[in-house]
């Protein structure tokens, strides 16, 4: 579990130049509950800084997954090593294939923490100033293993280390993946992440529908890496 402090840094477009991106491991325990509206409501997690609200925080993005197991992967791409936090996420975890979890995916984290995965995160440009990595933005993209954004269902204190259970699976196949490349590399995906219908990030449902408007159901050719929702830096 990592938390965030508001920093001052020179890659950010906020106002004030700041960003919470900087999420360092705290032992807990930590109140999590829905934070309130994009715009108005930050992070979920109590203590944590989400800077610019306006691109980032909120109901459907308050609370950031990334697998232990896709950081181990980064370090031997990158050469460097990456503590749990590196990515801005709150959640580290360990034997779950979070960019591979299906939207509306229900898990329970410590005894009564419920959450519902929502999105993938798009990388911004926050991001790749905190990694300091050249062409970040497009290498995470390419690779797609893009964590998950969740919302708050049941609210919850947590603790490094609870053990997160998966309580529910839908039946569609639309996982955080998908809804990441749909939204940026492979945008004939959208008409598909209608089958998770509303339990998806309320944008990425408006850009499926107002796809499947102008194109109808066919699978189109359009391609190239789109701003989206601007949920990388938080």
């Amino acid at each position: 579990m990592n938390l965030g402090r508001p920093k001052a840094v020179p890659y950010t477009d906020h106002p004030q130049g700041l960003t919470g991106i900087d999420k360092r491991p705290v032992e807990g325990p930590v109140r999590v509950a829905a934070p309130g509206p994009k715009g108005v409501g930050g992070s979920g997690l109590a203590g944590d800084a989400v800077c610019h609200l306006r691109h980032h925080g909120g109901d459907d993005q308050a609370v950031y997954a990334v697998a232990r197991e896709d950081l181990d992967d980064w370090e031997r791409e990158l050469g460097r090593p990456l503590a749990n936090g590196a990515f801005g996420e709150n959640l580290t975890t360990t034997g779950l294939d979070v960019s591979g979890a299906r939207i509306g995916e229900r898990w329970r984290v410590g005894p009564d923490l419920v959450l519902e995965v929502t999105s993938g995160r798009i990388p911004c440009r926050t991001f790749q100033g905190h990694l300091g990595e050249k062409r970040w933005v497009r290498r995470f993209t390419e690779k797609a293993a893009t964590g998950a954004y969740l919302r708050v269902i049941v609210p919850g204190e947590i603790r490094a280390g609870d053990e997160v259970r998966i309580v529910h699976l839908p039946e569609h196949e639309v996982t955080a993946r998908m809804e990441f490349q749909a939204g940026t590399t492979h945008r004939e995906l959208l008409p598909r992440l209608l089958a998770a219908g509303e339990a998806l990030h309320p944008e990425a449902l408006a850009a499926a529908r107002r796809y499947v408007e102008k194109y109808g159901d066919e699978s189109g050719n359009e391609s190239g890496i789109a701003s989206g929702k601007g949920s990388g830096g938080r």
